[in-house]
């Protein structure tokens, strides 16, 4: 579904992409790790609840803590997801969660999306992860994206608007002004992450809701603020499919 004319998209120099959430499906990657726990230790709890558990303890870590590198946040996170739900978890455990990114799945249309939208558009990526997990979920795109930017090299986490501004920088210095035609597009997921401090820096967004059939939140913490993405589609291959014509 567009709320704009799709014609609109076409104008755009470049897509900027959030990573997790959107290409990658970091909550089938979370719960590969968080479902068997769960079992093991005897919570009666099924994958959205535990989503949900999660979700704020990362955005917090994350806050608090904006110099960690992705592993050091995915390991605390699950130890205080546990301690919340009043069980336990091993060093073991965190240590194989911590350096699970890698492993989890891209989604299946994200591929031949991303190849599609590369004849036509220069790609970025603005991930909340480091540079290693995100190589190699890179791997899993198959694509060479024009920049890459992570929280490990600004410093700091989405929603920081700092992610953002770096973004910014990364545009102005890598594309020319063209007369008329505007320069950049993000496309993600979270809303929380994403869409809020995005058009709070002035950016139009597209909304890929992955989770448009599900209610709730999932791994993303609400909002906590209305936002209205430009474009709002429910799959990768839907917005290549109207942004490439």
């Amino acid at each position: 579904m567009d709320l704009r004319d799709v014609q609109d998209l076409r104008a755009f120099q470049a897509l900027s992409f959030d990573c997790y959430g959107t290409l990658i499906d970091w909550e089938t990657g979370i719960l590969a790790t968080l479902e068997p726990w769960a079992q093991d230790v005897g919570l009666d709890l099924d994958g959205e609840a535990l989503l949900l558990a999660y979700a704020d303890n990362e955005a917090a870590v994350e806050a608090e803590n904006p110099s960690w590198r992705y592993p050091q946040v995915l390991a605390e996170a699950f130890r205080r997801t546990a301690a919340a739900l009043g069980a336990q978890v091993d060093q073991d455990r965190l240590a194989a969660f911590a350096s699970s990114v890698p492993q989890w799945p891209a989604f299946p249309d994200s591929a031949q999306a991303l190849a599609d939208l590369s004849r036509h558009f220069q790609l970025i990526i603005l991930s909340n992860v480091d540079r290693d997990s995100f190589a190699g979920s890179n791997a899993r795109l198959g694509v060479q994206f024009d920049a890459i930017l992570t929280a490990e090299d600004i410093g700091s986490y989405k929603p920081n608007p700092r992610n953002f501004e770096a973004l910014l920088r990364q545009v102005h210095t890598q594309l020319p002004e063209l007369a008329g035609r505007p320069r950049l597009l993000h496309v993600a997921q979270s809303l929380f992450h994403d869409h809020v401090p995005a058009k709070a820096a002035g950016l139009p967004t597209v909304w890929i809701n992955r989770r448009h059939a599900r209610p709730g939140w999932g791994a993303t913490p609400d909002p906590g603020a209305s936002v209205q993405p430009d474009w709002v589609f429910t799959s990768m291959a839907e917005f290549a499919a109207a942004a490439c014509g």
